[in-house]
């Protein structure tokens, strides 16, 4: 190495003096905090200097000059020879970063003078001056050290896809929306959270046999034989629904009172337009009474009808269609419908049901929508909407539907049946709809594109051997995303000339053979060799990388031919590849997994709430709060939102019911819209969304430390020290202790010097959110007192509640959330976990990140276009 960049960073924590002076007059509002943070970042300072000559030294002289002394008059009384906190002493570390093997202790001794948490208040105190020497040599000495170990030791992303890039990466390539994971096992999860990191995604011998059972499987569902199936048409007006005749009426219901006008208008039912009469929505499921019969050509639709259909807010209707939907295809849902009032605040939404009930015991309900129609048409002017199913997804289907006739006396019912839903949350949103149109299967080509994808057009279609080099070739490369050679070519089609004659046609060996080419490493891999030493990535590996990026999937067919043509590794046309795979609607699979990895969403997944606590709880509410922070990611992406906004923001991302958890001016509807906030709203950013509250809490009331911890690893990137073991539990038997609040008990606890070193630095944090409870919703006071969110850090700073914690975060940890948050995207982007080699990496992206506005799309662009993403 012949010429080194030391850069050295002036970590500065203090304020300017003109910010000073402003704090001292008055409380600055958070917004001012985000600036005045900004302007103190230290990545606005660099210094640099460069080496020349041959191979980097450590800066010994400099740590023998002044650095040694100043940590041993400020360090050594806790970290030397008579007593060693923490299990380690200062005076004994080797301060060669480059060759020593203490790095890890120096990184420690970094971050907490960085952060002001060392040394504590009753130790001697370290003169500002003396901070920023030792701060300034670490940073020179961590970054040239990074640089070093980075050019020198081996590393490696060589790692099996995960479950949902494979079911992604086999939906692009096959080219239907299918559920192709089923059957594979949960991924393991890295200790920072991912699970898409190389130290975790190994393959067993059985492993390998899932996957080629499960991908001969998904080459069977793509492909098809045969004639085109007849589709069948079930076409229901809400006219022929009032005037059909059931054949076989529930006995239990004659002898039940009619219900009222008043009753019947409470639930689902339709309306005769001309004499205002109304008739209830009924069904139920003995001997399939309420079964249609489908037909075999398209039903005519009245253009002017008669009845119509009333869904109100909250309500469900169902339409059996028997047992003769078909087992593959698209399930096509076709619903002519409006809003009933022209209130723009009363927009009703549709979701799409499918079940059966085979009688008392054995039923099914499962949404098969994925996203909820939002019915804006107005009243009297209602308009067709539109869902596509594929059939073979949905489960579990009627087990007995092709063993039981229909109407069979005493026999489980094989009925299968839709329903529809109006999800609004607004009680007077109904619904109006006179006809529903449901088809299957529905193709909308013969043979479909994904049967023509496999089985391409050629001249050589009579000749089997021609004709099979010819489509596995093509799918070769596709499938393995690179060029393919003559010998890996040959290869496959040899095995296809072997097994020929066993199988019953030429469709069931190509099938055998793709399956193996979709089993190969080369598929499941996403490296295809470990790297020993540093080496750029080439072109169809770039491509790879960032598709799996971006999209969690294969690279589409131009990105395959920008790299084949050698381009994409130029800066450039990296740039614009990667706008435009942010531009297509594929990279809603990264902010989906990036945010649920990056903040535990699976924590949230899994939250239970007690309900005599909070009955307003539901499961509405649950859905927006592991919703919201992947829409509000998402909003920061599209709109190219300073990172710093995760910390606070004055806006949100919400739904109706979330708005109305969180007190907002209401909004209409279930899909998310960004709203202004206002300080008395005590929201904006990630630390306050309600969702990552309850995660963070015990079901009954909030939990300080779980709530701590949480903010020091996933957002701050500063995960506290393990627990020390025989730590003793909070004694609730202890009537004294039982009259405490929660955080007196926290401090309780703490005064047990087994639990000081840990808690000191987690609990602050935790019980500046006292303000929230554990659904995440402002509470002023528990069980008639009022709420105590003060707290004091480490380093004597004093958190008042959420605010105080927003505004310490923004004015002085504003470095360290964008270095977490570089190392937090590049760290899922590369797929391993980030190392000491990488530290200088990560400082450069901050750094240039810092410089240019802090924008989460710049970010991706950086780390996109950076020597960390570009090499092996």
């Amino acid at each position: 190495m012949n010429h080194v960049l030391r850069l050295s960073y002036q970590w500065i924590l203090l304020l300017s003096s003109l910010a000073q002076a402003q704090m001292a007059s008055q409380p600055t509002t958070l917004e001012k905090a985000k600036t005045t943070g900004a302007l103190n970042s230290s990545y606005l300072k660099p210094a640099t200097e460069t080496i020349e000559g041959g191979a980097p030294e450590a800066n010994l002289k400099g740590f023998h000059g002044e650095i040694k002394a100043i940590l041993a008059e400020s360090c050594v009384e806790c970290h030397g020879p008579d007593k060693q906190k923490a299990k380690f002493r200062v005076d004994i570390l080797n301060p060669d970063l480059i060759n020593g093997e203490d790095a890890d202790w120096w990184l420690e001794i970094m971050d907490v003078l960085s952060n002001g948490e060392m040394p504590p208040e009753d130790a001697p105190e370290m003169a500002d001056k003396d901070r920023e020497k030792t701060i300034a040599w670490l940073s020179s000495e961590i970054q040239l050290a990074s640089q070093v170990r980075r050019s020198e030791q081996g590393h490696s992303s060589f790692r099996r896809m995960t479950r949902y890039e494979y079911h992604y990466a086999l939906q692009d390539l096959l080219g239907l929306p299918l559920n192709f994971s089923e059957g594979l096992p949960p991924d393991p999860v890295s200790e920072d959270g991912f699970s898409n990191s190389s130290e975790m995604l190994h393959m067993s011998a059985n492993q390998y046999s899932t996957y080629l059972e499960l991908n001969r499987k998904a080459l069977q569902r793509v492909t098809v034989r045969g004639e085109r199936p007849e589709v069948l048409y079930w076409g229901l007006s809400a006219d022929k629904i009032t005037k059909r005749k059931v054949k076989n009426p529930d006995p239990k219901s004659a002898k039940r009172p009619a219900p009222t006008e008043e009753r019947i208008k409470a639930g689902a039912h339709y309306r005769n337009l001309t004499t205002g009469a109304v008739t209830p929505a009924k069904w139920h499921f003995r001997r399939a009474a309420y079964a249609w019969e489908p037909t075999t050509t398209l039903p005519e639709v009245s253009e002017e009808p008669e009845v119509i259909a009333v869904l109100p807010a909250g309500e469900r209707i169902i339409f059996d269609l028997g047992n003769r939907l078909p087992d593959a295809g698209l399930l096509r849902v076709r619903v002519r419908a409006s809003r009933s009032s022209p209130d723009p605040d009363l927009v009703p939404s549709l979701a799409l049901d499918f079940g059966w009930q085979g009688n008392n015991n054995s039923k099914a309900n499962v949404r098969i929508s994925e996203e909820d129609l939002v019915i804006d048409a107005l009243p009297g002017q209602a308009q067709f909407y539109e869902w596509d199913i594929p059939i073979s997804d949905i489960y579990p289907r009627n087990p007995v539907r092709k063993l039981v006739e229909l109407g069979t006396p005493k026999m489980t019912n094989p009925a299968e049946y839709i329903q529809l839903q109006n999800t609004a949350l607004s009680s007077s949103a109904d619904l109006h709809f006179d006809y529903v149109e449901i088809s299957s299967p529905v193709y909308e080509q013969w043979p479909p594109a994904s049967h023509t994808r496999i089985f391409i057009e050629s001249e050589h279609r009579d000749d089997e051997n021609v004709y099979a080099r010819e489509v596995i070739a093509n799918f070769m490369k596709r499938a393995w995303r690179r060029g393919v050679s003559e010998g890996e070519i040959e290869r496959k089609v040899a095995y296809f000339t072997r097994i020929r004659p066993s199988c019953s046609d030429f469709q069931e060996a190509i099938i055998e053979v793709l399956a193996t080419v979709l089993s190969s490493p080369r598929f499941l891999y996403l490296v295809q060799s470990e790297a020993t030493e540093d080496r750029a990535l080439d072109d169809f590996e770039l491509a790879t990388r960032l598709s799996m990026f971006l999209w969690s999937s294969t690279p589409d067919e131009e990105l395959l031919a920008v790299a084949a043509a050698g381009k994409l590794s130029g800066k450039d046309e990296l740039l614009r590849q990667t706008r435009r795979l942010l531009e297509d609607s594929r990279h809603e699979r990264f902010s989906q997994h990036f945010v649920r990895q990056w903040l535990g969403l699976s924590l949230l997944d899994h939250l239970v709430i007690a309900r005599e606590d909070y009955p307003s709880f539901d499961g509405a509410l649950k859905d927006a709060l592991q919703k919201e922070p992947i829409a509000f990611f998402g909003e920061m992406l599209q709109h190219n939102q300073s990172v710093i906004d995760f910390l606070h923001a004055d806006y949100a991302l919400v739904n109706q019911r979330l708005a109305d958890h969180y007190g907002l001016p209401p909004v209409v509807g279930n899909h998310f819209r960004r709203v202004p906030l206002k300080l008395e709203d005590r929201r904006g950013g990630l630390v306050t969304q309600a969702g990552l509250l309850a995660m963070n809490s015990d079901g009954k009331d909030s939990h300080p430390l779980k709530r701590g911890v949480w903010l020091l690893e996933r957002i701050l990137n500063d995960p506290p020290p393990p627990a020390p073991p025989a730590v003793p539990e909070i004694d609730l038997a202890d009537p004294e202790i039982a009259k405490l609040t929660l955080k007196e008990r926290i401090e309780n606890h703490r005064d047990d010097p087994a639990c000081m070193s840990c808690h000191a630095k987690i609990d602050p944090w935790g019980i500046a959110f006292e303000n929230f409870d554990a659904i995440g919703s402002w509470r002023d006071e528990i069980k008639g007192v009022p709420v105590d969110a003060s707290s004091r850090l480490f380093n004597d700073q004093e958190l008042h509640g959420v605010e105080g914690l927003k505004r310490f975060l923004l004015e002085h940890r504003q470095d360290q959330f964008v270095r977490a948050m570089v190392h937090k995207l590049t760290t899922y982007g590369l797929g391993r976990p980030m190392a000491f080699r990488d530290r200088a990496s990560i400082d450069e992206i901050a750094g240039q990140l810092r410089k240019e506005g802090d924008g989460l799309k710049d970010l991706i662009e950086i780390i996109v276009t950076s020597d960390l993403f570009r090499e092996h």
